[in-house]
């Protein structure tokens, strides 16, 4: 959003998987700024249900990130209703633990097709409406497991480490053009994405409001590198100058090796058998 006004006031923002979490409470950020605001999710109802309490403009569509025809057809419904999208949230995304050995056919495909191929997809959809009008701005919402491999959740890891890459690409793309990309960078966050995930003394989640207010902010004053919470920049930084050895020793100091390894598979059952099939 090279050289738009920093209020938000009137910018039409999608938010793709904005019925809960993350999406949900970007959302509520956005329309207190005055945004309209579009909320997708696949579960319909839900979406309905969060932008009726949001109030304002706010817009609830079915949008299944997967059905990349549907997708196109859910941002041309956008314009068609709002006018031009000023920003797009790529941030539906799911979450499914195993030791890799372990993984079935389908979650691994599952987590593909929604965390990566729905973001190139969103990616693509937004360089093709915002390059010609010179504005726009594209966020997509990957993880500290996009710079980090965790134990328990390769796949996961290896989406959004994918994400991480198409971004830095897309970025040096879109150089010059008047759109800008960012990558948020979350640790873990308290929604049902991480139930039954351990916790540590020294690897504590943030909250889903935190991971909003992020979001705001560099839609206000557009970045690149979002990372909540912010020390989690400098902690990368460190990693890579140290040895793989000591990094790694550290993780396990730390007990970051433990968290998604060690999840329970009980407390995780409900959403982990939601987003399967939703």
């Amino acid at each position: 959003m090279s050289g738009m006004a920093k209020t938000l006031h009137d910018k039409v923002i999608v938010i793709t998987g904005g019925a809960q979490g993350i999406g949900a409470r970007t959302a509520k950020a956005l329309v207190r700024e005055g945004a309209r605001v579009v909320i997708g999710d696949v579960d319909e109802a839900r979406a309905e249900k969060t932008a009726g309490e949001l109030g304002g403009e706010t817009l609830a569509l079915r949008l299944d990130v997967t059905d990349t025809k549907a997708f196109t057809a859910f941002l041309d419904e956008v314009e068609r209703r709002l006018g031009p999208i000023d920003v797009l949230i790529n941030n539906a995304g799911i979450m499914l633990l195993n030791p890799l050995e372990r993984e079935d056919d389908e979650a691994t495909s599952r987590q593909l097709d929604i965390n990566l191929h729905a973001v190139i997809h969103g990616t693509k959809e937004a360089v093709r409406r915002m390059r010609p009008r010179a504005r726009g701005h594209i966020v997509n919402v990957a993880s500290q497991a996009g710079k980090v491999g965790f134990p328990g959740a390769a796949t996961y890891c290896a989406t959004k480490h994918a994400v991480v890459g198409l971004s830095e690409a897309v970025r040096q793309e879109l150089r010059g053009s008047g759109v800008d990309i960012s990558c948020v960078m979350p640790t873990v966050v308290r929604t049902h994405l991480a139930d039954g995930l351990v916790e540590t003394k020294l690897f504590k989640p943030v909250l889903p409001e935190d991971v909003a207010t992020a979001i705001v902010a560099t839609i206000k004053e557009p970045k690149f590198d979002v990372f909540v919470p912010r020390s989690l920049d400098l902690t990368g930084r460190l990693g890579r100058i140290f040895p793989r050895s000591l990094a790694e020793w550290f993780m396990r100091t730390i007990g970051a090796d433990k968290v998604f390894m060690q999840a329970h598979a009980g407390e995780r059952a409900e959403y982990e058998a939601k987003v399967r099939h939703s």
